[in-house]
């Protein structure tokens, strides 16, 4: 019979306790930098978080619900360094913004779907998420004439119905892997480090088309490229 069983117990706890603060401070540190922490598989519930690891491949995803005031000249530099990449766009912006998401279509990169109205899709029933998948990928089919298949939810709020929608639409729900947090943080060399610091093959990387990530862009896709990854549309990323 052990004497002290109260020390065990108690020991017990305090390494549960300890356990439990590094865990929250591993969250919260992948916060600040802006990269998420994923399991080994690029899939969980249905949503990729990242693309083929097993590649050098990596994707600057670009999430775009207002203004154009930034897209031409990104639009400059990925065809400066002749690379393609995948702007998620919104169905509100797409309506009143034709005429951009025609260049970026043109220019050969990929479209895909960011909803219509910028709604947390958690929050909605099946029948809302469904018209605000639907109701995007109708108006990019009518200005386009393609059927996008990759769907970015706003805000990265979803819930199992919202994956369930998305895949009977035939859509793949995608998050990212790592956040460049550009459209809070207005600092470019902040951007810039999010964006590349201990980068590797299947990455998928959020951006927004703000003043502080067109002055970082370029830095980013040069280090990026140095490194042996070849900056992609999401769909190459996640393909085997």
């Amino acid at each position: 019979m052990k004497k002290f069983p109260f020390l065990s117990i108690n020991l017990r706890n305090h390494f549960v306790n300890v356990v439990i603060i590094l865990m929250l401070f591993i969250v919260a540190s992948c916060a600040v930098l802006g990269v998420n922490i994923v399991t080994t598989s690029n899939v969980i519930n249905g949503v990729y978080y990242s693309g083929n690891e097993e590649s050098n491949r990596i994707s600057l995803m670009i999430n775009v619900y207002w203004g154009t005031e930034y897209l031409d000249g990104i639009l400059e530099i990925l065809d400066k360094y002749d690379v393609k990449t995948t702007f998620f766009v919104g169905g509100t912006w797409a309506v009143k913004e034709s005429d951009m998401l025609e260049k970026i279509y043109e220019k050969g990169h990929e479209i895909g779907n960011h909803g219509y109205t910028h709604k947390d899709q958690d929050k909605l029933n099946r029948e809302q998420n469904q018209k605000e998948i639907l109701t995007t990928h109708n108006i990019v089919k009518d200005l386009l004439n393609i059927d996008m298949n990759l769907f970015a939810p706003p805000s990265g709020a979803y819930s199992k119905t919202t994956v369930e929608v998305a895949s009977s639409l035939g859509y793949q729900t995608i998050m990212w892997t790592r956040d460049t947090i550009d459209w809070r943080d207005k600092d470019a060399d902040l951007i810039y480090s999010r964006a590349v610091k201990d980068a590797k093959g299947g990455d998928l990387v959020l951006m927004h088309p703000t003043e502080k990530t067109l002055e970082a862009l370029e830095n980013i896709i040069i280090t990026l490229q140095e490194k042996g990854l070849k900056v992609t549309t999401v769909s190459d990323t996640l393909s085997e």
